[in-house]
């Protein structure tokens, strides 16, 4: 069935084999020419078909090597020696059509009686009439094709028409476009003459242009060579006025020398009068103190501020318990305060208190000793009910400050005590205290400073 399944796909009428039955027997091979390829597919799909329902003993010789293939592939690889089977084997082809009656037991029957029905598919017509062989079957399969041929002709007429039509509707199209391109290329020759007389208006005027510019570059030769005369003669006037002027700076800078020299002498003589006068100034003084037996300064305004002592310890009496320190302080009565946590905070940062203030206490002395300034060391005292006990070397003061006092606003007041014109220097990295004791006239400096000069 799957081999004809186009039986009724379209309707033909075949006037000359549906009228009766066929009159006589034609036997293989009366056909005048081969069967059309459509045909051919048809009747080698249902031997394909039928082969592989066969016994091993009923495939024919030719066939065998064909058997176990696929219908399909064995339609499409074996179509030749099928066909050539189908031909010449009688047996094999009836065995074709008892398929066929099978398959299609009304066209069988229709075509055994002589009828051809006018339903069906003239290619499947033919290819049953083919494999069934009934009377007049010849004359069935010549009118398929004969129909086939007239078909083929008329489909051939129809294309050549159109084929004609398309051709008419080319060749108008062509020379519409050859129209239109003799219009564009009569536009395109304005345009280039047009062009070609704009471009040579161009060349007469550029020919002009180049000739007054040539004119133009002898004209500017000339007046460049005369510049650059001129500008000969001015560097030689130039080279005059600068030689002129080096020697009036040779001169002046001789004057100058005289200046200075004389400037000089009068300065040292002037510098002797003035330290003759201070010698004599401070030998009055030393005079003076002798005469009036004046005792030895034994309190200091910084000694006025309310702070605690801290309780005695052990003294430093003896200068080899003094650290040697280069010249920190050489100004005259120079006082330096010192803000005690914030240096040793930042010099020792991990140990106790308590070492904190015995390692910067003992550095100071020998910073007094060295420099013979007037040292005062504060610390914060103001949680605490009772000062620790400190040796302090010579010429360090150390204090703490009272309860609810901090050690900052001790060192302003001690800054505040000074008399106006005493050098103080203030040792802190808080910038509170700093900013507070230079407004009151002291100088401040960082804590790391200190501490950099005390480990020299």
């Amino acid at each position: 069935m799957a081999r004809l399944r186009g039986l009724a796909s379209r309707p033909i009428t075949l006037a000359a084999v549906s009228n009766g039955p066929a009159t006589a027997d034609d036997g293989p091979g009366d056909l005048s020419r081969p069967l059309p390829e459509a045909v051919r597919q048809r009747v080698v799909g249902l031997a394909s078909d039928t082969l592989g329902d066969l016994p091993a003993d009923a495939v024919p010789v030719a066939l065998r090597p064909f058997a176990r293939f696929a219908p399909t592939r064995r339609a499409r690889l074996a179509a030749t020696p099928i066909g050539a089977a189908v031909d010449t084997d009688e047996e094999f082809r009836s065995r074709v059509a008892a398929r066929v009656r099978t398959l299609t037991p009304e066209l069988a029957a229709a075509l055994e009686q002589g009828r051809q029905p006018a339903a069906v598919d003239p290619l499947d017509v033919a290819a049953a009439a083919y494999l069934l062989r009934p009377t007049g079957w010849v004359a069935i399969v010549e009118d398929v094709l004969d129909h086939l041929d007239r078909e083929s002709a008329s489909q051939a007429g129809d294309r050549e028409a159109e084929s004609a039509a398309r051709l008419r509707d080319q060749v108008a199209a062509a020379r519409a476009s050859a129209r239109q391109e003799r219009e564009r290329l009569r536009a395109e020759l304005a345009a280039l003459k047009e062009e070609n007389a704009t471009l040579r208006r161009t060349l007469r005027q550029t020919r002009d242009r180049v000739a007054s510019a040539e004119n133009l570059a002898t004209r500017n030769a000339e007046l460049t060579a005369r510049a650059r005369e001129q500008a000969v003669a001015d560097v030689a006037r130039i080279d005059a006025e600068v030689r002129r002027l080096r020697a009036r700076l040779a001169d002046a800078e001789a004057a100058g020398e005289q200046a200075r020299r004389a400037t000089r002498e009068g300065r040292d003589v002037a510098s002797v009068r003035l330290r003759l006068l201070v010698d004599t100034l401070v030998d009055a003084a030393q005079g003076l103190r002798r005469e009036l037996a004046l005792p030895p300064v034994r309190s200091r305004p910084a000694d006025t501020v309310a702070a605690h002592e801290p309780s005695p310890g052990g003294q430093i009496s003896g200068p080899e318990d003094v650290v040697s320190l280069e010249t920190l302080l050489g100004l005259p009565q120079v006082h330096l305060v010192i803000d005690g946590y914030n240096v040793t905070k930042t010099a020792w940062p991990a140990l106790p208190l308590e070492s904190q203030r015995t390692r910067l206490v003992s550095a100071l002395g020998g910073l007094a000793a060295q420099t013979g300034a007037e040292i005062t060391c504060v610390f914060d005292g103001a949680n605490l009910p009772v000062p620790p006990p400190v040796s302090v070397p010579r010429g360090v003061r150390v204090r703490f400050s009272p309860e609810g006092v901090t050690a900052d606003d001790v060192i302003r007041q001690i800054v505040v005590a000074e008399p106006p014109g005493r050098p103080v220097v203030v040792v802190s990295s808080d910038r509170e205290v700093a900013d507070g004791v230079r407004r009151s006239g002291a100088r401040p400096i960082s804590s790391d400073l200190l501490v950099r000069l005390l480990a020299r």
